[in-house]
């Protein structure tokens, strides 16, 4: 039986699972566009710009509290035009208005922001949730209705226009990007002091709550941890995957972190799952891993990536964007249970499960218990006088269970759109297991998200942001193109195929061409957006790492593979560019920092593999290269390919010596002596 709709909008037009949402809200929703900016000045009428994302809770709440309110939507469709955007979607529109919605606001901005804007998209009022009517000190939806109504037909007005105009300007003087140096190195040990000082060094991260998974801050300190040796970099990164994969931030049973934990020791989190958190932890953990061989941290990786594949993955292989929290209209009631419902299907072999699990009758969240370890294994097998290895065993077994009946419930709602720029971080994240663990599968999912990207996002050599329900739209921005050309080059080098490397290098032309700004750094987009009102170069990291940051990296990268002196100029273009900004704060420019230390590492080593014709040691060498940590390093294999010579005109030389499967490391373009002797390959690989 067909739905029944009192109300329908233009959002019904479009693909975005978060506009969809609001397509039967009474209020007069437009899409961000033309149509929507032609009635607000035939109508004279201000914009209410709101935004958000499709498994944002406190959009969900707003949605149903205040845009579903028949007298609200009334008094928005009379004094609004109003517009609806998703996030995901518009990035750089979203934060355009975030970094105005910062400047105007008391407290901190979030989702959903909600804007309002002159005709002109001038911004001169901000705010994030609204409740439909005024309570608790915190003003409604209906009280700032009138009001803006009320201040649009006074005399007031043109004051309101004005400001709206001064805040535009004061952000167009500020973003003029200004560098002349490269940052000195010293910035690399301010930054890890800053870092220590922050941390928390109980539960890990930062001090504080709510608390972030920020999963690039541990690749720095296991970075600064290979080039100082300082074991406080170590001790924290063990810290912090240790206590986030104990807490319930953790999916205990199907793998994957949600977005945050409200509380400080990583308890409770707001339960939705991000693409691009869990590319970014999976990649943290691995790397752990090759540091501390520690399992748990290959379990936690490949837990993350077996449950992207699993449940995240399109059939042809582009990867979805994330799980809401809300299941049957309740926040984590998918991932929550109660105790006698753990009792029931595990029996009383379950009471030992429980205890270590924290579940209990009382619960930890709403009544119900979030799956979280508060004592270590070997704690808690020693306090029950029980074997560490059986215990694991046991209860691994017993996760699988209570995860097959989990399956049964209602399921979290899925944000199938597909993101170039989110598969990006995805692929990188995958070939970098595949390889680290020689884990084929892992590879193979990486080629087939690549090879989506290509087929329904590539057009007309552009990369385009969004794909689902079989429509490509919006321009990529930078962060689109330098996430994809950072999972291409990684795809290369797990020896892939030639043909990543070559469209990496075409990807980072049309930055070079399109995107970069005149003093070096680059633009998030390409400038042909006339609604956008300004152009902007984005340096720090957010929940995402910045593309600016990722693009330097990627630059570097491809200097060290081709020897191009090109990209090493863009790239120290890109640090000087964000000089100032490490200098007054250098941990909010993370990658930034990373890409420091690499430029000033002397020892990255470029190691080429070329294989004789018997393809000997093949398998052996990827496992050596692959388990060890090799810093800032570079891998080519070679296979006789010309195009491979093209790129990279260095591999003619470097062939397989009389046949033999022949080892070259190379530092600043001067190379080592040639190694066919496969236990010299081995130790030479393992000294890097």
């Amino acid at each position: 039986m067909a739905e029944h709709h009192f109300y329908t909008n233009r959002l019904i037009n479009e693909k975005s699972p978060y506009l969809l949402q609001h397509a039967h809200n009474p209020v007069d929703w437009y899409p961000w566009g033309e149509e929507a900016f032609t009635a607000s000045k035939e109508q004279d009428k201000p914009i209410f710009l709101s935004i958000g994302y499709a498994t944002c809770h406190w959009c969900h709440v707003m949605e149903r509290e205040s845009f579903e309110n028949t007298e609200i939507a009334q008094l928005m469709n009379k004094n609004f035009i109003s517009i609806k955007i998703d996030r995901e979607e518009l990035p750089e529109v979203d934060a355009l208005y975030m970094d105005f919605a910062q400047s105007m606001m008391s407290g901190a901005a979030g989702w959903p922001l909600n804007v309002i804007l002159t005709p002109e998209l001038q911004p001169f009022f901000a705010t994030t949730y609204l409740p439909p009517f005024s309570k608790h000190g915190l003003m409604g939806l209906k009280d700032l209705s009138l009001r803006i109504a009320e201040l649009w037909a006074s005399d007031e007005r043109a004051k309101i226009l004005s400001q709206a105009e001064k805040i535009v300007e004061v952000f167009a003087d500020s973003i003029e990007v200004m560098g002349e140096e490269i940052p000195d190195i010293e910035t690399v040990n301010v930054a890890a002091d800053l870092m220590y000082k922050m941390a928390d060094p109980v539960y890990g991260g930062i001090k504080g709550a709510p608390k972030f998974p920020i999963g690039y801050q541990s690749s720095f300190m296991l970075r600064y941890f290979a080039k100082y040796d300082d074991n406080r970099a170590l001790f924290l990164v063990e810290r912090t995957l240790e206590m986030m994969h104990r807490g319930g931030i953790y999916d205990h049973l199907g793998g994957g972190f949600s977005r945050y934990s409200v509380d400080e020791k990583w308890l409770t989190p707001h339960f939705e799952k991000m693409l691009y958190d869990n590319a970014i932890l999976s990649q943290s953990y691995m790397e752990a891993w090759l540091f501390t061989k520690n399992p748990s941290y290959k379990q936690v990786s490949e837990e993350i990536l077996s449950y992207v594949l699993r449940e995240m993955t399109h059939p042809e292989g582009g990867f979805y964007s994330a799980e809401d929290a809300d299941s049957e209209g309740r926040e984590g009631k998918f991932y929550t249970w109660p105790y006698e419902e753990v009792i029931q299907i595990l029996g009383d072999e379950g009471r030992l499960f429980c205890q270590y699990y924290d579940i209990t009758p009382g619960g930890n969240f709403e009544g119900r218990s979030i799956i979280n370890t508060p004592m270590s294994m070997q704690d808690f097998a020693r306090k029950n006088k029980v074997d560490v290895e059986e215990t694991k065993k046991k209860f691994a077994e017993q996760r699988k269970v209570l995860w097959k009946v989990r399956q049964k419930r209602v399921h979290p709602f899925k944000d199938d759109k597909i993101l170039s720029s989110w598969n990006g971080l995805m692929i990188y994240s995958l070939a970098e297991a595949g390889v680290a663990f020689s884990n084929p599968t892992f590879i193979e999912a990486a080629v087939k998200s690549a090879r989506f990207i290509h087929r329904h996002l590539w057009q007309d050599q552009k990369l385009l942001r969004r794909w689902r329900d079989g429509q490509a739209m919006y321009s990529g921005g930078l962060d689109e193109y330098a996430f994809l050309i950072r999972g291409l080059i990684s795809l290369f080098e797990a020896d892939c195929g030639t043909e990543w490397l070559k469209w990496a290098v075409e990807l980072t032309t049309i930055l070079e061409e399109n995107f970069k700004e005149e003093k070096g750094a680059f633009y998030q987009t390409d400038g042909t957006d006339k609604n956008l009102l300004l152009r902007k170069c984005q340096f720090s990291d957010g929940a995402e790492p910045s593309g600016n940051a990722i693009h330097c990296e990627n630059l570097l990268r491809l200097y060290q593979l081709t020897g191009e002196d090109s990209y090493c100029d863009q790239a120290e273009d890109i640090l000087k560019a964000v000089r100032n900004y490490l200098d007054n704060y250098p941990p909010g420019y993370t990658y930034h920092v990373m890409n420091l230390l690499r430029l000033n590492d002397d020892d990255s080593p470029t190691i080429v593999v070329a294989l004789n014709s018997k393809k000997e040691y093949e398998d052996d060498l990827k496992k050596i290269i692959g388990e060890n940590f090799i810093l800032n390093k570079v891998l080519i294999w070679q296979r006789n390919d010309i195009d491979l010579e093209e790129l990279v005109p260095s591999t003619k030389e470097q062939t397989a010596l009389r046949d033999q499967t022949t080892l070259y490391v190379c530092r600043e373009g001067v190379c080592q002596q040639p190694i066919t002797d496969f236990n010299q390959m081995k130790e030479t690989l393992q000294k890097l």
